[in-house]
Parts: C-alpha cells; sequence; structure tokens
C-alpha cells in the first residue's frame, strides 16, 4: 500500500511540473472591459458589427474584430449600442507591455441602422498582482458614410510622446 501510495504521490508530482514547464512560456492575460456609451441624439443606435482595437505607447495592440460577441455581458437577447445606453464587454487577452492610451473603433456599416453616434469608450485593464489601469476615450462623434466626419473608424490616440 505503501508503495502504491508513493508511486500515485511521483506520478502527481511529474504531471504537476510537466503542466508547469508546459505553460510556463505562455504570456499572462488579462481582463479588459469595455463600457461604451452611445449617444442620446435621434437616430444614434446602430445595428452595424462594432471593432475595436487598443494600443499601447509602443504599437503592441489587440484587435478584437466584433466586441458584441467577444464580450457582450448584457445577455443573448439584449439589443446593443442602442441610443442613451451605456454597454459593457468583457474578455480576456493578452497583458500589452504597457498601459493602453490609443484606441481604433470601426463600424462595419451593415444592419438596418448603421450610423452610430458613440460619446465615449472607457477601457479598465485588470492584471493579476498589479494595480487595474483605466483609460478614457472621448468620441462625441457619428460612425457614419451620411453624417459628418463621414467616416466609419475612430480613432484617438492619448499616447505621450517621448
Amino acid at each position: 500500500m505503501a508503495g502504491r501510495d508513493a508511486l500515485l504521490l511521483s506520478l502527481l508530482v511529474i504531471i504537476t511540473i510537466s503542466l508547469d514547464v508546459a505553460f510556463a512560456d505562455q504570456e499572462p492575460h488579462c481582463v479588459y472591459t469595455f463600457y461604451i456609451e452611445t449617444g442620446p441624439v435621434e437616430g444614434a443606435g446602430t445595428d452595424s458589427i462594432i471593432s475595436v482595437k487598443i494600443s499601447d505607447k509602443s504599437g503592441h495592440d489587440i484587435d478584437i474584430q466584433n466586441i458584441e460577441t467577444w464580450g457582450g455581458l448584457m445577455g443573448q437577447s439584449y439589443d446593443y449600442f442602442e441610443r442613451g445606453n451605456l454597454d459593457i464587454f468583457s474578455g480576456k487577452a493578452q497583458c500589452l507591455p504597457s498601459p493602453i492610451c490609443s484606441l481604433t473603433l470601426t463600424s462595419d456599416g451593415s444592419g438596418d441602422y448603421p450610423a452610430w453616434f458613440v460619446n465615449y469608450v472607457d477601457v479598465t485593464t485588470v492584471r493579476v498582482h498589479f494595480k487595474s489601469e483605466h483609460q478614457y476615450f472621448d468620441v462625441e462623434q457619428w460612425l457614419a458614410t451620411d453624417t459628418p466626419p463621414y467616416n466609419l473608424t475612430f480613432v484617438r490616440n492619448n499616447c505621450q510622446v517621448t
């Protein structure tokens, strides 16, 4: 019986060490939470697919092709990006080497209501054993082809030039 216990303990130690070695080169993941507020103006809501790219000062980035499917928290039947709503999205991705300071927000212009007025995007980053980080991006414009500035992409770069 003692021999069997020793064998099981040895096997458990080998498996644990193997898992540690296998995952040692994995970069840590962060949890990114996006708070996106659609404006209160008439026709501000959209049915388009929205993508987001966040970057740090070195140009490292995370590209989210469809933020709703990536991390929508409001429920399956919830209608995202409607007039006056604050929508919340959260998901895991590789941690960027330095804090987020740049945002690219893009609408694909699809759906019955493609124009979208965005008030702001607020991003919180949480990483194990680190203080959470927060970056606010003031947007206050349309992402639309029929309303100024006639563009489906918004870019805000808050990175400090050194």
